[in-house]
């Protein structure tokens, strides 16, 4: 308890000392915020499959899920002096009786969920920990979060204590219709429990709202914590609660489906005794983990996940992460409030607590793998919003948190789309859209596939990728990546040269109002691209290719300022006057050093969202209330004030502390209402990064961070 109240003392010194030389017009915005309440709480956060949440305001208020909102349940009760409470997971028929612990504190860091729950007996301290450190890309794809319980007493007494956990076998299933197999195991270390389907479809199911039914999931238990471990059933919740005991057996009678009911649906059940439990904290912990033996297809060739580069076997995996786990507490408690100071020097606390709880989403709508020739490829799902897998307009504003944290990853997100439009059967002048529909990376389904420019993105697309190879090469300070990919790049820069400053109607990543001709804030991305590519150039030493791309670039933005000139602000598309959408994709033009248009293109455009805000936010557009939360992030940072840029944060923080829509965190809602438009769990909440990248010595900080290995 004494670290995490030194955790809140630091935190809010730091936050008094920004406020103090960032002065606010608001009385919210003078004092320290009040905690963020998470729309969802992240509890298990590792890719798509793999990604358990709590969907209300506390862990006992109902069961937990699969970010999607199909029911994956981890149950939790102690049991103190003979008296039963629950502390994680809803009532339910069965559990009604049970009185829940007092829930008194939730705080959400990068890496970790932490819980404080009492009863007038004791104290209760629950720790989801998944140490997705982006810096370390072996330990960030093991699927391992480490859950740890605390208990102290209360009342000066000693009180005997028992902790009981329960998992369905729902966590490895698409739907609870399907037929699981239980079983006990035993490695050196720990025990363990798996449960997985009995079929074991591997990578046979793809599409959007789909979870894992093959590979195992299992709870690893360390042996000198006396634990008793069944692979039992539901019904052993029920002896617990009357004994405090499971039964001696593991429950054997053949398979069954998770909905059962008669015999009861199994579960993997572990109780932990802690004894007489006085002052002195008391502590135990568990491990979560799963094993999905080929996480995606790429190409018709099934990738392995990334930690087999350093581990063998499953099971030499989760003795590792056995073994780290005291120093991975500490890296842990470290980075987070490393990263949370400087999230607060960038931006402020609201911000600090935004891109907090974005961090964990951002990593989990991704899997990383392992290419057959060991490349890392970090592979992002589009979570409600088609499944597809590797999309590049998903990839753009996602970029931003793993520029900051490791631009390896970026280089990890875009080779397999790079290979992929070097092949023959990408025969198009632009970039492609997509890889497929996760987790099957078999070519382009989107659209015209390839086919078809019908419903193509090239503009979008082709500038998407310059920019971020440049940004990446910028954090680096490198150009070899660039040097690999260089005829594919030049190849999208003459198309941008030939279609970018006036885009024809086409899809564009905002077009959930239709599609738009002239796209003023599209033609800025071309405009942006073609100066990164020659800034690329240069540094590939073609400076006559970087002369002329500058050049043109140049002239681009000139013509840009007349042709989206309305008079206070720039259209939403050249032949619309009276129209206006945010210019998010401006961000560029200072962030890589670019500064192709005048500064008073920003400084007129956050005047005048600034008078058009609502209580939840700036709309995308004009046509519209609704919003995405990633670019008006985007958005704000185009403010040169802090003032400025705190106008545009609190909008956001507000909408995520009163949306009625209890959902990872969605980037696409209605600044009215506060309700969830579309989309959720998406990785693009990584963009709200971006403010980190405007302060250059941050950005060097934490992209030049030396790779930590355990």
């Amino acid at each position: 308890m004494r670290n995490r109240h030194i955790a809140l003392a630091l935190f809010f010194i730091v936050a008094i000392a920004y406020l103090a030389l960032n002065p606010l017009d608001t009385q919210a915005q003078q004092t320290s915020p009040a905690p963020l309440r998470p729309p969802a709480t992240p509890l298990v956060t590792h890719d798509p499959y793999f990604s358990i949440w709590s969907m209300a305001d506390k862990l006992t208020d109902a069961p937990t899920k699969h970010w999607t909102g199909v029911v994956q349940a981890l149950n939790g009760i102690v049991r103190v002096d003979g008296k039963n409470y629950r502390f994680l997971g809803g009532s339910g028929r069965r559990k009604q009786s049970i009185p829940a612990l007092d829930e008194v504190n939730q705080q959400v860091t990068p890496t970790r969920t932490i819980v404080v729950m009492t009863s007038p007996e004791i104290e209760l301290r629950i720790e989801f920990m998944s140490p997705v450190f982006p810096d370390n890309m072996k330990l960030m794809a093991r699927p391992v979060t480490y859950l740890t319980w605390t208990v102290t007493s209360r009342d000066g007494h000693d009180h005997d204590v028992t902790l009981y956990f329960d998992a369905a076998g729902t966590l490895a299933t698409n739907d609870p219709g399907e037929t699981v197999l239980w079983s006990r195991g035993k490695i050196h270390g720990l025990d363990l429990l798996r449960i997985g389907t009995q079929a074991q479809p591997m990578l046979q199911r793809f599409g959007d709202n789909v979870r894992i039914n093959w590979g195992w999931f299992y709870i690893a238990v360390p042996q000198d914590e006396a634990a008793q471990l069944t692979a039992g059933n539901q019904s052993y919740r029920q002896r617990f609660l009357a004994t405090g005991q499971l039964p001696d057996s593991d429950d054997i009678e053949g398979t069954r489906t998770p909905q059962s009911r008669y015999p009861p649906a199994p579960a993997l059940n572990v109780v932990l005794p802690l004894g007489d439990v006085g002052a002195k904290p008391v502590t135990r912990h568990i491990l979560l983990a799963y094993n999905d033996l080929y996480s995606i297809e790429f190409m018709q060739q099934k990738l392995l996940p990334y930690w087999r580069v350093e581990f063998p076997t499953f099971a030499a995996m989760l003795e590792g992460a056995e073994l780290q786990y005291p120093a991975l507490e500490v890296r842990s408690e470290k980075y987070d409030a490393a990263l949370d100071s400087d999230l607060v020097r960038a931006g402020g606390p609201e911000y600090a607590a935004i891109a907090t709880l974005a961090f964990r989403q951002a990593i989990a709508a991704h899997k990383l793998v392992e290419a057959m020739d060991g490349t890392p490829f970090f592979m992002p799902k589009e979570n409600f919003s088609n499944g597809s897998i590797s999309t590049v307009d998903v990839i753009y504003p996602s970029a931003p948190m793993f520029l900051l944290l490791n631009p390896k990853l970026v280089e990890a997100q875009l080779e397999p789309v790079l290979r992929y439009a070097e092949m023959p059967r990408w025969k198009f002048s632009f970039a492609p859209h997509d890889l497929g529909v996760y987790p099957l990376a078999n070519g382009q389904l989107y659209g015209g596939g390839e086919e078809s420019e019908e419903d193509q993105m090239p503009v979008e697309e082709s500038g998407d990728i310059i920019l971020l190879v440049a940004a990446t090469e910028h954090a680096e300070g490198n150009v070899d990546f660039a040097r690999r990919y260089w005829p594919l790049l030049t190849k999208w820069a003459e198309y941008l040269m030939a279609n970018g400053l006036d885009p024809k109607n086409q899809l564009s990543t905002d077009d959930f109002a239709g599609h738009l001709a002239h796209n003023a804030n599209l033609s800025i991305k071309a405009i942006e691209a073609l100066d990164a590519y020659a800034q690329l150039a240069g540094e590939l030493n073609r400076p006559d290719v970087a002369k002329h791309y500058q050049a043109a670039a140049a002239s681009m933005a000139i013509q840009w300022v007349k042709m989206a000139d309305d008079g206070d602000h720039y259209r939403l598309a050249f032949d619309k006057p009276g129209t206006w959408s945010q210019k998010y994709n401006l961000v560029w033009d200072s962030i890589l050093g670019l500064h192709l248009f005048p500064d008073k293109v920003s400084k007129q455009e956050i005047a005048f969202y600034e008078q058009h805000l609502n209580p939840y936010g700036l709309p995308l557009d004009n046509r519209a209330t609704y919003t995405k939360l990633d670019w008006e992030m985007w958005t704000a940072t185009l403010a040169t004030n802090p003032k400025d840029f705190q106008t545009f944060v609190h909008p956001i923080y507000k909408f995520l502390n009163e949306t009625p829509d209890r959902v990872p965190m969605t980037d696409w809602y209605d600044t009215i209402t506060g309700k969830q438009v579309g989309f959720q769990a998406r990785s693009v909440v990584g963009g709200v990064y971006i403010k980190m990248l405007a302060d250059s010595d941050l950005w060097h900080k934490w992209a030049t961070h030396p790779t930590e290995d355990h």
